[in-house]
């Protein structure tokens, strides 16, 4: 295995939360700073329950009075919110694709967004479990996708084209700097991810370019194209592929993004995230079924394979 299941779920949000801090502009209104924060609501709801949860999804949003009109761009944070699910199940296509519906169900009920959010996981998941080729990915999203009247397949065919053909950023900015937002939103971070497949920095560097990208479009869509390039190549290049610099800085600003109090919180939240999903059970949530005098439960932690005792 090239990197760690734990380097590329690292990867994948702290490359979606870089994404959103080196986006061009000052962005300060609540609309543009809980972007990610229904990501993590969504990653300490399957933290806390070990499975996907609807019912409980709903409560923590409305808890924390999140704000989800057609103006704030629901679209495309209902792309970001999917993206603990897209790892969480990863490694099986058939339930990656069921729990990734199942959780729009949440939401608007948008084609656009399906196959924004289908495509995004997939690649995601093609990722994490090393069968991510650049030459066959686009085909096999649209594979993925199924049958659909969105324009998201024509839009990755075209950017399968630029990429065939050398085209610059430039010239792609030109291609995508049309109308439907979200699509274009998504073609533009596969091209980003797609054109530099092993730099990190560059492709989130080039998809924060703004250029003459989108010109009706909100700032929100255009920070999302870094969020989106962001997870998929910290998917695919893990931790490791992220600029130290760039987590040292992240560290020393220590500031609120995404409802958590500082980097070193997300840091965490990821550490229990994937411990969740490695199949460690915490005794401690349940003291009474492996109690015995003496014994110091919290020195103990129990391990399962994949797919043994974990509750999916």
């Amino acid at each position: 295995m090239r990197y760690s299941p734990i380097s590329r779920f690292k990867g994948t949000l702290l490359g979606a939360l870089l994404g959103e801090s080196l986006a061009t502009g000052d962005i300060q209104s609540q609309s543009y700073q809980d972007l990610g924060r229904m990501a993590v609501l969504g990653t300490q709801s399957l933290i806390a329950l070990g499975r996907l949860d609807l019912d409980d999804w709903i409560a923590r949003q409305q808890q924390e009075s999140l704000h989800l009109a057609a103006v704030d761009d629901i679209s495309i944070k209902i792309i970001i919110a999917t993206l603990p699910i897209a790892l969480f199940f990863h490694e099986n296509p058939i339930k990656l694709r069921q729990n990734l519906l199942h959780v729009l169900k949440i939401w608007e009920d948008d084609p656009i967004v399906r196959d924004g959010t289908l495509a995004v996981g997939y690649a995601i998941a093609l990722a994490l479990t090393e069968k991510l080729n650049p030459l066959t990915l686009i085909p096999q999203t649209i594979s993925f996708l199924e049958e659909t009247p969105t324009s998201i397949p024509k839009k990755l065919l075209t950017v399968q084209s630029l990429l065939e053909q050398g085209a610059g950023l430039s010239r792609a900015q030109a291609e995508f700097a049309k109308e439907e937002q979200v699509s274009n939103t998504i073609a533009m971070a596969f091209y980003c991810f797609l054109s530099t497949l092993e730099d990190f920095r560059l492709a989130v560097l080039r998809a924060n370019y703004n250029g003459n990208f989108m010109e009706d479009s909100t700032p929100l869509s255009l920070q999302a194209t870094g969020v989106i390039t962001g997870a998929l190549s910290g998917a695919y290049n893990g931790i490791g592929g992220i600029p130290v610099n760039w987590q040292v800085l992240l560290l020393q600003r220590n500031s609120p993004r995404w409802g958590l109090t500082s980097f070193s919180q997300m840091l965490k939240l990821i550490d229990a995230f994937v411990a969740v999903w490695s199949g460690v059970y915490d005794i401690g949530l349940n003291p009474r079924e492996l109690t015995q005098e003496g014994c110091e439960l919290a020195l103990l932690s129990v391990y399962a394979a994949p797919r043994v005792i974990r509750s999916r």
